[in-house]
């Protein structure tokens, strides 16, 4: 699990999210685990979605609560549509509002386009297209009645440029992306921002042994030298959801060190 910071908005290198309450979804995986970090550390309240990972939310609660922040875990089925609502709706009834949404739950499976069926397209979709899109709905709703509130989908550069046996996924996450403009056009009136954040090759426990190939890959070709790491994506989802990102909307952020600069030719 990636390290706790104090959850104080005094923090120098984040921004003061004191008072607000985000909604995290996924946040039993490495990813999401440093998303949710990092809104504790900046002062957020932190409802803590998943699916089956009780025990890693429930300790993922306990850490940012020893840190003296405030979490609750929620549990909820994301590819079912009413699941979606019933959870945006535990976590704003949490504080009695919800300012932030980070949708970033999702499934990364791979296989040959050739083979793939409906059913193995769909069990991709769904949990990375179509639970963004019920879960931003239900918070667009709550957010509409408080004033207005933040909203970041977790794409990727997938999104951008596909990769061998990710066809499912990558349009997924283009998808994904394209939804945040769409949301940020027609919910900018009533004050939502709706962005998305592009990461790339992120490192987890194990990574290098699963697949050390692409790992070395990575590590040749990214600018910086490094993969990412939970709390890099983290930090720029906090920053969108921050006042200091209030002129931005409808845009994707890319977090991956600079490999996408590098010349495709």
């Amino acid at each position: 699990m990636t390290e706790a910071r104090p959850p104080s908005g005094a923090l120098s290198d984040l921004p003061d999210l004191t008072g607000q309450v985000a909604l995290i979804t996924g946040a039993s995986g490495t990813v999401g685990q440093g998303i949710a970090l990092r809104f504790a550390a900046a002062g957020a309240a932190v409802a803590v979605h998943y699916r089956t990972a009780a025990e890693a939310a429930q300790r993922l609660v306990r850490q940012i609560e020893e840190g003296g922040g405030s979490a609750l875990a929620l549990a909820a089925d994301l590819a079912v549509e009413d699941e979606c609502h019933r959870l945006v709706a535990r976590a704003a009834a949490w504080h009695g509002r919800l300012t932030a949404l980070v949708n970033n739950a999702g499934v990364q499976p791979t296989q040959d386009l050739a083979d793939m069926s409906l059913a193995d397209w769909r069990a991709v979709a769904d949990p990375n297209v179509h639970s963004v899109f019920a879960c931003t709905q239900a918070a667009a709703r709550v957010m509409r009645e408080g004033g207005g509130g933040s909203v970041t989908h977790i794409a990727s550069i997938e999104a951008h440029r596909p990769a061998p046996l990710h066809a499912h996924y990558s349009a997924a996450k283009a998808a994904v992306v394209m939804h945040a403009r769409s949301a940020a056009l027609e919910y900018g009136a009533y004050g939502i921002r709706v962005n998305s954040v592009s990461p790339g090759l992120i490192a987890r426990p194990g990574l290098e042994d699963d697949w050390p190939d692409g790992v070395r890959r990575w590590q040749e070709a990214v600018p910086t030298g490094r993969l990412g790491r939970p709390e890099d994506v983290g930090d720029a989802c906090v920053f969108l959801a921050s006042p200091m990102a209030s002129w931005i909307t409808g845009h994707d952020l890319v977090v991956d060190g600079g490999v996408s600069a590098r010349p495709t030719w």
